[in-house]
Formats: structure tokens, C-alpha cells, sequence
């Protein structure tokens, strides 16, 4: 019997500008980025925050606080690629992750599918194990307004060992 496990993420990040807007480890072009340490990808901090939310391992600003100068503009497919490596330290495999970006400019759809690429490979997984889709607020709230954008994920986990 397989012991599984769910985690869900959710981030958040307000645009800025003169910053580049990484989505799925991709550089959309986009007249504003989002503001973050890092590099604010917020698909892949949600992506990685449930995936810790499965290990019990808290969040992603526990393994990578804010106030640590090392992590200031890194590369968040390469923090993806230290969770999931911390995934298999704990003894658990990545099964499956699917995602949502919500956001109401720029249309994500051309980067679609090379978003989904870049989050499977730093997770060693194959392409159709990662879902990515993406959608608006209808004009509402604040993504609606543009003044930022917001991602959600889920993670199922298997643990490999007892």
C-alpha cells in the first residue's frame, strides 16, 4: 500500500517595473515584471510550496527566506530543482503536479507548453506529469486590475520508503 500525499500552493506577487516577468521558468516579454526577492516567478513558488505542503515541510519561505541575500534574484526553476532533490532526501517521489496561473495581462498561451518543459525537467518528471493552464479574474480584484498576478498548485506525492 502507497503512502500518498497532497499538497496545495498558492503565491502571490504585485507587478513592478523595470523588472522581467519569469513565468514557469520563462521570460515572457511583458512591459512589467513581478516584484519578489527572487525572481517572482509565482507559478513556480506555487508550485513549489505545495510541494513542500506535501512533505510537512512547511513553506517555501522557510527553506528560502526572504532575508537571505544568497537567494536575492535566483532563479526559481533552480530553487524548483533543490525541492525536488529535497523531495527524494525525505523519501518521497513527485507524482504529479497541475497548476493555475491567474493573471489578466499578458495571455500566457504561447508560453504554455515551454513552461510545462522547464518545471518538468527541474522536477525530473515527464512532461505530462506537470499541468499548467491559465486564466483571468474577469476584470475583478486585483489581478483583474493588472496590478499583479496570482498562481495555484497542487502536488501528489508518494512516500518511497517508511
Amino acid at each position: 500500500m502507497s503512502d500518498l500525499r497532497i499538497g496545495i500552493g498558492y503565491d502571490v506577487h504585485a507587478f513592478a517595473d523595470g523588472r522581467a516577468l519569469m513565468l514557469g521558468g520563462v521570460d515572457v516579454p511583458f512591459e512589467r515584471g513581478l516584484l519578489g526577492h527572487s525572481d517572482a516567478d509565482v507559478l513556480v513558488h506555487a508550485v513549489m510550496d505545495a510541494i513542500v505542503g506535501a512533505m510537512r515541510e512547511g513553506d517555501i519561505g522557510r527553506l528560502f527566506p526572504d532575508d537571505d541575500s544568497s537567494y536575492k534574484g535566483v532563479s526559481s526553476i533552480e530553487l524548483l530543482e533543490q525541492v525536488a532533490a529535497l523531495a527524494t532526501t525525505r523519501g518521497f517521489r513527485i507524482v504529479d503536479v497541475d497548476s493555475t496561473l491567474v493573471l489578466q495581462a499578458p495571455k500566457v498561451a504561447p508560453y504554455r507548453e515551454q513552461m510545462q518543459e522547464n518545471m518538468a525537467h527541474a522536477l525530473g518528471l515527464a512532461v505530462d506529469a506537470v499541468g499548467v493552464k491559465a486564466t483571468t479574474t474577469e476584470g475583478l480584484g486585483f489581478v483583474g486590475h493588472e496590478e499583479g498576478a496570482a498562481a495555484y498548485a497542487v502536488a501528489l506525492l508518494e512516500r518511497t520508503w517508511a
